[in-house]
């Protein structure tokens, strides 16, 4: 009789030697049943900006101090006023005023100081400033009130963006993008694993997922730098400049916890 050692041997030759010439080796089943799945997912909306920030300046130098603040203080007002007839509804606020004295440039090699004397610059003049804040949500209006303005004020910048209300407003359908594609990451995992999707659970939301959503990631403000003109005759004509408004995209990022019942 041949021994069943010998016997049970021969049949996993058998067998090996099968899966050798087809070329296929059958993986281990893994249980995957308790397995918690940490699943990161995105959303986002866009939507045209509603609201502009436009950012007026003027700036004057003068030997005299007094001469120089007093055609700012003079402009800055004509500027005002203007912008106040134009949209009346705007929100304007100063952000800076500055005053300092201006120095002669150094010579590459100036001549040292005789000795006991120390070296001293003595200005040359005085240069003045002062920039205006217009918030507006006038955008159609923007482009007059601009050309307005610049009849004696410089545009400094524009940032565009959306209100407190519309973002407020659009934060409901951010966090809804996002538990959507949580949803549909969750059903691609469930395939993955060979599993169904009814046995799956989430445990966790994490709405802030890696807690710097709002970095590099967050909410994107267009930001358009305009070179403004600063003309003498306040009565002379400008024309209008093309603002494009844009729009903003919200994104948010969340991390969902599943576990495969």
């Amino acid at each position: 009789m041949v021994p069943s050692r010998l016997i049970l041997a021969a049949v996993l030759g058998l067998a090996l030697n099968a899966q050798a010439q087809t070329g296929t080796v059958t993986a281990p089943a893994y249980s995957t049943s308790g397995t918690l799945v940490v699943i990161p997912a995105f959303g986002e909306v866009k939507h045209a900006n509603d609201e502009a920030t436009v950012t007026f300046t003027v700036e004057e130098q003068d030997k005299d101090r007094t001469a120089a603040t007093a055609r700012v203080n003079r402009k800055m007002k004509e500027g005002t006023e203007l912008v106040r007839r134009a949209d009346p509804q705007a929100e304007l606020k100063t952000v800076n005023y500055y005053s300092y004295p201006v120095y002669p440039e150094v010579p590459a090699n100036p001549p040292r100081p005789l000795a006991g004397q120390a070296a001293r610059q003595i200005p040359i003049g005085w240069r003045v400033g002062q920039s205006l804040q217009v918030k507006t949500r006038n955008l159609a209006q923007l482009p007059q009130t601009a050309a307005a303005a610049q009849k004696v004020l410089g545009i400094d910048g524009i940032d565009y963006h959306l209100s407190p209300e519309l973002t407020k407003k659009l934060d409901d359908e951010r966090i809804a993008a996002t538990y959507r594609n949580l949803n549909e990451r969750i059903a691609s995992v469930a395939r993955a694993m060979g599993r169904n999707l009814n046995d799956a659970v989430i445990d966790t939301i994490d709405f802030e997922g890696s807690g710097n959503y709002a970095g590099e990631n967050g909410p994107h403000v267009q930001k358009v730098m305009v070179a403004g003109a600063r003309l003498r005759a306040a009565d002379e004509a400008v024309p209008e400049p093309s603002f494009e408004p844009g729009e903003t995209t919200l994104q948010m990022r969340l991390v969902g916890k599943v576990k495969f019942r």
